[in-house]
C-alpha cells in the first residue's frame, strides 16, 4: 500500500510538472517578438474572392494564452523557442521592415507568410533566420530584386517566392543553397538567362520558373540536375533548341516548356522505354519539322501537349500516339498538317479524358464509337460537316467545343440529355435552331452556351434553366428581346450583340440584376431609355453601343462599383457628363462617343477627375463645352504609370473558348473614322475628346500620362501654345491636334518622340519652322496644312535660305507612305467591347480545365 502511494505521488508530481511546463512553454522574448510582429501590420479590408472575410490568425492571439498555442505558431517542446510560423492568408497588410521583430525569432525552421499583402522590398535581414528549412513567401506582392542574402540560409530545403513582382536576375548566391530540393520562382518578372547556378545544386527535385521573362537558350548539360522530378519554364522567352540531355534525367516526371520560343526540330535523344516521364508540355512554341517518333517510347505519358507544332504541312503519322496507352490528356491542336485524320484512330486510347484536335481536318464516321471516358473535347476548326453522332454515347462529357466548323441544321435533342454536360460552344457554324421539347431542354444542366455566329433566327430558342453564361451574338434574331431570358435566374453573362433586336431593353432584367455581371447588347436597333431597374451592383461590363437608345445615362450605374467596361457609343443619349463615374474606381474603359452629351466635363470646384484604372477614354463627337483645368488629368494613374494588374489578353484557349465575342469600336485617327478590332487593351491607353466644343489651353497635366498611346483632341476650340512638356509622352504613337485655335510654334521637343508615327497639326494658327526630326518631317504636308505662318519640310514654304521647298515628287511619296500606314492604329491599339466578356468566359473555362487537370494530376501522384 505504501509502495502504491509513492507511485501515485510521483505520478502526480510529474503530471503537475509537465502541466506547469506546458502552461509556460512559450519564452517571454519569443512572445514579445510575435506580439510586436503583429503590431507591424493592419488587417482591415481583406475579403476573399467571393466576398467573405478571410481568416485573420493574428486577431485570435491573446495574452491569456501561451503563445505556443496561438494560431500558426509551433514551438520546440524542450526549449520553448518558436520553430514554425504559418500565417498563410492572414490578411497581413504592410511592408516587411528590415528591422522587423520577426527576425528575432532566430530559431524558426518553417516560415510561411504566403498570400498576404507585404508589398515592398524583401529585406536582406531575412538572412538572420539562419535555421530556416522552409521559406514560403508566395503571393505577397514583394517587388524589387531577390536579395542575395538568401544564399546565407544554408539549411533551406524549400524556397517559394512565386506570385510576386520580383525583377532582375536570379542572384548567384542561391547556388550556396546546397540542400535545396524545391525552388519556386514562378509568376514574377525575373529576367536574364537560365540561372546556371542551379546546375550545381544537386539536391534539386523541383524547379518552377514559369511565367517570368527569362530568355536565351537552355544550357546543354541539364542532365547534371540528376534528381529533378518537376521542371517548369512555361511562359517565358527561351529560344533555340531544347537540349536532349533534359530528357535523359531518369527521375524526371513532369516537364513544362510550353509558351516559349523554342524552335527547330525537337531532338529528344535515345529515350529509354523505362522513362518515368508522365507529363510533357511543349505546346505553343516555334518547333518545326516532324513530330519525333521517339515520343512513342514514353509509354508512361499521361499528359501530352504539342499544340501549334509547325510540321510545315507535312503528313503526320498519328499512330505514334497509339503506344501511349496511359494518356488522359492529349492536345494536338493546330499542328499545321495536311493530314486528314480519322477520329476512330484514337479509339484505342481508353483513358482519354481530355482531347483537343482543333485545327486538324477530321474524318468523323457516323458509326464511330469512342470508349474512352472523355470529359473535355475540343474539335474547333476541323472541317466537320455534321453534328458528331458518337457524342450521344459520351456520357462523361462535361465540356464540348465544336465551334468554327461547317455544321448545319439543328442541334440534336440528345445533346441536352447528356448527364454531365455543362459547357457547350457551337459558335461559328450554320446552326438554325434546337431540337427538343421545352421539358428536355430546360432540364439540362448546361451552364455555358455559346451559339454566336450562326444562323439562328426567330423564334428565339428555349434555353436551359441552369444557363449562367449565354452568348448569342451575330445571329439573325429580330423583334424584341424575349422576356423568357429573364426567367434564367442564375444568368451572369448575356451577349446578344450584332443581331436585329428592336424595341426597348426589357425591364424584367431586374429579376436577376443582382447577379448579372456582363450585358452586351451592342449593334442592334434598340430604342427608348435604359431602364434603371436593369442595373445590378454585380455589373462589370456593359456594352449597348450602336443602338438608338435615348434619354440620360442611368445614374444607378453609380452602384456598380465593380464596373470595368462601359460603352454607350453611337446612340442618342442626351445628358450632361456623368461626373459620378469617378466613384467607379475599377473603371478601365469609358466610351461615350457619338451621342448628344453636352456641357462641361470638369466639375465646378473640382479640378481633377480621379480615374485610377482608366485606360480608354473616348467622349468624341458630342457637344461638350468649357475649359479643362490645368491639372485635369493629374489623377489618371493607369495612364501615368506602367500597370499590368489587369490581363485581358485572351490566351489561346481563352480566345477560342469564348467564341466569336470580339466586336469593334469606332475611333478617329488622322481625321478618318476607322473600325478598330483587337483582342485586348491591356497596354493600350487612349484619350479621344475630338469633335466637341472644348476651349482654353490644353491641360498641362496631360504630359503626366506617360503611357498614353493615342491622343486625339482635334476639332475643338483649344487655344494657346502647344506645351513642350508633351515630350514626356514617350510612348505616344498618334497625336491629332488639328482643327483648333492653337498658336505659336510646334515645340522642337516633339522631335524626340521616337514612336510618334502619325501626327496632325493642320487647321490651326501655328507659325515658325517645323521641327527637324525623322518622325515629324516624314509626315505628309497635309498634317501641317492651313497654318499660314508655318514653314519648313514637308511644306513648300521655306524658313530661309537653308531649306529647300518640298518637291511634288516628295509630296507624292509622302502621300503613298501615309496610305501604307493608315491601318497601323487598327492593328496596334485595337480594343473591343467583347474583350472583357471573352476574358471572363475564357477565365471560367480555363479554370474549369485547370480544376479537371488538378483532379487527374492527383490520381497520378
Amino acid at each position: 500500500m505504501m509502495h502504491s502511494c509513492v507511485i501515485w505521488s510521483l505520478c502526480l508530481l510529474f503530471s503537475l510538472f509537465f502541466s506547469s511546463h506546458a502552461k509556460h512553454l512559450c519564452r517571454p522574448d519569443q512572445k514579445d517578438a510575435l506580439w510586436e510582429f503583429k503590431s507591424e501590420f493592419y488587417t482591415d479590408g481583406f475579403h476573399s474572392d467571393d466576398g467573405t472575410p478571410v481568416d485573420k490568425k493574428t486577431e485570435r492571439w491573446s495574452n491569456n494564452i501561451d503563445c505556443c498555442a496561438w494560431d500558426g505558431i509551433s514551438c520546440d517542446p524542450k526549449t520553448g523557442k518558436v520553430v514554425e510560423l504559418d500565417l498563410t492568408d492572414s490578411s497581413l497588410n504592410g511592408p516587411l521592415r528590415s528591422n522587423s521583430s520577426l527576425f528575432r525569432l532566430r530559431h524558426l525552421h518553417i516560415m510561411n507568410l504566403g498570400s498576404n499583402n507585404l508589398s515592398g522590398i524583401l529585406p536582406d535581414s531575412i538572412s538572420n533566420l539562419k535555421h530556416l528549412r522552409v521559406l514560403s513567401l508566395s503571393g505577397c506582392s514583394f517587388y524589387g530584386k531577390i536579395p542575395s542574402s538568401l544564399g546565407n540560409l544554408s539549411y533551406l530545403t524549400n524556397l517559394d517566392l512565386s506570385h510576386n513582382d520580383f525583377i532582375g536576375k536570379v542572384p548567384d548566391s542561391l547556388g550556396n543553397l546546397k540542400k535545396l530540393t524545391d525552388l519556386g520562382l514562378d509568376n514574377n518578372k525575373i529576367t536574364g538567362n537560365f540561372p546556371h547556378v542551379l546546375l550545381n545544386m544537386s539536391e534539386l527535385t523541383q524547379i518552377d520558373l514559369g511565367s517570368n521573362q527569362f530568355e536565351g537558350m537552355l544550357p546543354s548539360n541539364m542532365s547534371s540536375l540528376s534528381k529533378l522530378v518537376y521542371f517548369d519554364i512555361n511562359e517565358n522567352s527561351f529560344h533555340g533548341s531544347i537540349p536532349s540531355s533534359l530528357f535523359m534525367i531518369p527521375s524526371l516526371i513532369q516537364l513544362y516548356m510550353g509558351r516559349n520560343s523554342f524552335s527547330g526540330p525537337l531532338e529528344i535523344g535515345n529515350i529509354s522505354s523505362l522513362s518515368t516521364l508522365g507529363f510533357l508540355s511543349l505546346g505553343e512554341n516555334n518547333f518545326n519539322g516532324p513530330i519525333p517518333r521517339l515520343i512513342s517510347k514514353l509509354v508512361g505519358l499521361w499528359y501530352l501537349d504539342l499544340a501549334l507544332w509547325n510540321t510545315e504541312k507535312r503528313k503526320v503519322d498519328f499512330s505514334i500516339f497509339l503506344h501511349l496507352k496511359s494518356l488522359t490528356f492529349l492536345d494536338l491542336s493546330y499542328i499545321n498538317t495536311r493530314s486528314i485524320v480519322d477520329l476512330s484512330l484514337f479509339s484505342d486510347l481508353m483513358s482519354l479524358g481530355y482531347l483537343d484536335l482543333s485545327g486538324i481536318n477530321l474524318k468523323v464516321s457516323p458509326t464511330l464509337h469512342l470508349l474512352s471516358p472523355i470529359e473535355i473535347l475540343t474539335l474547333s476548326s476541323c472541317n466537320i460537316a455534321e453534328f458528331p453522332k458518337f457524342l450521344e454515347k459520351q456520357t462523361s462529357l462535361s465540356y464540348l467545343d465544336i465551334s468554327a466548323n461547317q455544321i448545319k441544321g439543328q442541334v440534336p435533342e440528345w445533346l441536352w440529355t447528356l448527364p454531365f454536360l455543362q459547357y457547350v460552344n457551337i459558335s461559328q457554324n450554320s446552326f438554325t435552331g434546337f431540337e427538343g421539347s421545352a421539358d428536355v431542354i430546360q432540364r439540362s444542366e448546361i451552364l455555358l452556351l455559346d451559339i454566336s455566329s450562326n444562323l439562328f433566327k426567330d423564334p428565339f430558342p428555349l434555353l436551359p434553366n441552369s444557363t449562367k453564361f449565354f452568348l448569342g451574338s451575330n445571329n439573325q434574331f429580330s423583334g424584341e428581346i424575349p422576356k423568357t431570358i429573364c426567367k434564367l435566374t442564375s444568368l451572369d453573362t448575356l451577349v446578344l450583340s450584332d443581331n436585329s433586336f428592336n424595341g426597348s431593353i426589357p425591364r424584367c432584367f431586374e429579376n436577376f440584376s443582382t447577379k448579372l455581371s456582363v450585358m452586351h447588347l451592342r449593334n442592334n436597333s434598340l430604342y427608348g431609355t435604359f431602364p434603371e431597374e436593369s442595373i445590378g451592383d454585380h455589373l462589370k461590363s456593359l456594352d449597348v453601343g450602336d443602338n438608338r437608345l435615348s434619354g440620360v445615362l442611368p445614374k444607378s450605374l453609380i452602384n456598380c462599383t465593380r464596373l470595368e467596361f462601359l460603352n454607350v457609343e453611337n446612340n442618342m443619349f442626351n445628358d450632361t457628363f456623368p461626373f459620378w463615374v469617378r466613384f467607379l474606381t475599377n473603371l478601365q474603359v469609358l466610351v461615350l462617343r457619338s451621342n448628344k452629351f453636352h456641357g462641361p466635363i470638369s466639375s465646378p470646384g473640382e479640378d481633377s477627375l480621379s480615374f485610377p484604372k482608366l485606360r480608354i477614354f473616348d467622349i468624341s463627337k458630342n457637344g461638350f463645352t468649357g475649359v479643362l483645368p490645368s491639372y485635369y488629368f493629374a489623377s489618371w494613374t493607369a495612364m501615368s504609370l506602367f500597370t499590368d494588374n489587369v490581363d485581358i489578353m485572351p490566351s489561346r484557349f481563352e480566345g477560342r473558348d469564348s467564341g466569336n465575342l470580339y466586336n469593334s469600336v469606332s475611333m478617329t485617327a488622322k481625321g478618318l473614322v476607322m473600325e478598330l478590332v483587337g483582342s485586348g487593351f491591356t497596354i493600350y491607353k487612349t484619350i479621344d475628346v475630338s469633335g466637341n466644343k472644348l476651349q482654353g489651353n490644353i491641360p498641362e497635366s496631360i504630359s503626366l500620362l506617360k503611357e498614353l498611346i493615342v491622343l486625339n483632341m482635334s476639332n475643338n476650340a483649344f487655344a494657346g501654345h502647344i506645351s513642350p512638356s508633351l515630350e514626356n509622352l514617350t510612348n505616344l504613337q498618334s497625336l491629332d491636334l488639328s482643327q483648333n485655335r492653337l498658336s505659336g510654334e510646334i515645340p522642337s521637343e516633339l522631335a524626340k518622340l521616337s514612336f510618334l508615327a502619325r501626327m496632325n497639326f493642320s487647321y490651326n494658327m501655328l507659325e515658325g519652322p517645323i521641327p527637324k526630326g525623322t518622325q515629324i518631317q516624314s509626315q505628309s504636308s497635309s498634317s501641317f496644312a492651313e497654318n499660314p505662318r508655318l514653314c519648313g519640310v514637308p511644306l513648300q514654304e521655306t524658313c530661309g535660305r537653308g531649306d529647300d521647298a518640298t518637291t511634288q515628287e516628295d509630296e507624292d511619296e509622302e502621300k503613298e507612305e501615309k496610305e501604307q500606314v493608315l491601318s497601323w492604329i487598327a492593328a496596334a491599339i485595337g480594343y473591343v467591347p467583347g474583350v472583357f466578356c471573352g476574358f471572363t468566359i475564357g477565365h471560367i473555362l480555363s479554370s474549369y480545365k485547370r480544376d479537371w487537370f488538378m483532379k487527374i494530376s492527383r490520381s497520378f501522384a
